[in-house]
């Protein structure tokens, strides 16, 4: 038989008070188990024990300001030398009766390229005949004038007139033999039977541009219009690479520092020159200056037009600079861990903070140009083990 616990006022009164307390109590606890239970670290953050940091090797040391940047790197084109290549027109109007040389063939000096038939050089030819003759008249006319002149059998007048004929003859002959001999030097024949024009090379080199083939017609040098480029000679055993060199970096390139480039089609070689001029003007749109290098090209690797990267030798400076190894690359984004402070139980808070760096190829330390200030204590090592923990 069951039986009902009856309460009386007394009682319910003093569970009333009861109640309460204990809530409180029970809250109490739990707020302070709350407390004692240590949050995880935010988003971009990782703590670590001093146990997790000598199993990771993490490392840090304070940014400070270093020695960087003693090499500049830029973009360069490879072209011929200026003095090492020749651009070959044809002086004469005519027809292309022979090609004697082959696009890559190696010619040498005054070698014949091709033989052009025009009738400019017997013309020449033909002025020089005709300035002769005009030139024997009118000197024996100059003759006869000053000898009848002391017999006074020709009036002044006369005396003069023969001996401004006598020089616009001589003119004329200067200025026919001198069209004649400049055709000549070129590759004209001697003769006035030939009205072949020989068009030879002025130097040693390879053909690298042939615009030319039996039959054509071409337009000369000296007969008006706009002539066409035929050949194209150079010699590769020594090029030209012209880099561009930003308006900030100009003030530390000098003339003779030591420069090397690569190229895509050889990229485990270096090149090795020296700088041998700097333009005194700069490009308005990318404010940039030229800077030309030369270098030695015996085995032809460096061949003109291709696109190269150079390193050029520069004065050192002082910068803001952090270790290569302090570097975290995520995606398109470069990263460093920094030591932010200790937590109350011990454990070593780190930070993930980007950062805005002048990336120099293969110097030691990075100038950093925004996200870190000088004395931040940067990760040099164990930097995957922050990441990992993050």
């Amino acid at each position: 038989m069951n039986q009902r616990r009856r309460f009386t006022p007394l009682s319910l009164l003093l569970l009333a008070a009861t109640v309460p307390a204990i809530c409180a109590f029970a809250t109490g606890c739990q707020k302070s188990h709350a407390a004692e239970a240590p949050a995880g670290p935010p988003a971009g953050e990782a703590w670590l024990t001093a146990q997790q940091i000598k199993e990771g090797n993490v490392a840090y040391t304070a940014v400070g300001e270093e020695t960087v940047d003693d090499t500049l790197v830029t973009s360069g084109r490879v072209t011929f030398d200026d003095q090492r290549v020749a651009h070959i027109f044809s002086p004469v109007n005519g027809r292309v009766v022979r090609v004697d040389a082959l696009l890559g063939a190696h010619v040498k000096r005054g070698s014949s390229l091709a033989v052009i038939q025009s009738p400019d050089i017997g013309l020449a030819s033909s002025d020089v005949g005709k300035a002769k003759a005009d030139l024997f008249a009118a000197e024996r006319y100059y003759e006869v004038q000053k000898d009848l002149a002391t017999k006074g059998a020709t009036s002044q007048k006369d005396l003069e007139i023969s001996e401004d004929n006598f020089r616009k003859a001589k003119a004329e002959m200067g200025r026919a033999t001198q069209k004649a001999n400049l055709l000549r030097a070129g590759g004209a024949a001697a003769s006035d039977v030939s009205q072949g024009y020989t068009l030879i090379t002025p130097l040693e080199g390879e053909v690298t541009m042939k615009n030319v083939s039996p039959g054509v017609e071409i337009q000369g040098q000296y007969g008006g219009g706009t002539p066409a480029e035929l050949f194209t000679v150079g010699d590769v055993g020594r090029v030209w690479v012209i880099a561009d060199v930003f308006e900030s970096d100009l003030a530390r390139v000098r003339v003779g520092a030591k420069a090397a480039v690569t190229i895509v089609a050889n990229p485990g070689k270096h090149f090795d020159g020296k700088v041998e001029w700097i333009s005194g003007v700069l490009d308005a749109s990318t404010r940039s200056a030229k800077v030309r290098c030369a270098f030695d090209n015996p085995d032809g690797q460096l061949k003109p037009e291709m696109y190269a990267t150079a390193r050029i030798a520069v004065e050192e400076r002082k910068a803001l600079a952090l270790p290569r190894s302090a570097l975290v690359r995520l995606g398109d984004q470069t990263i460093v861990f920094v030591h932010t402070g200790t937590l109350a139980d011990g454990r070593e808070k780190f930070e993930r903070v980007p950062v805005t760096i002048d990336d120099v190829e293969g110097s030691k330390f990075v100038p950093v140009l925004y996200g870190l200030e000088k004395g931040a204590k940067v990760v040099t090592e164990g930097a995957a083990r922050l990441q990992a923990a993050m």
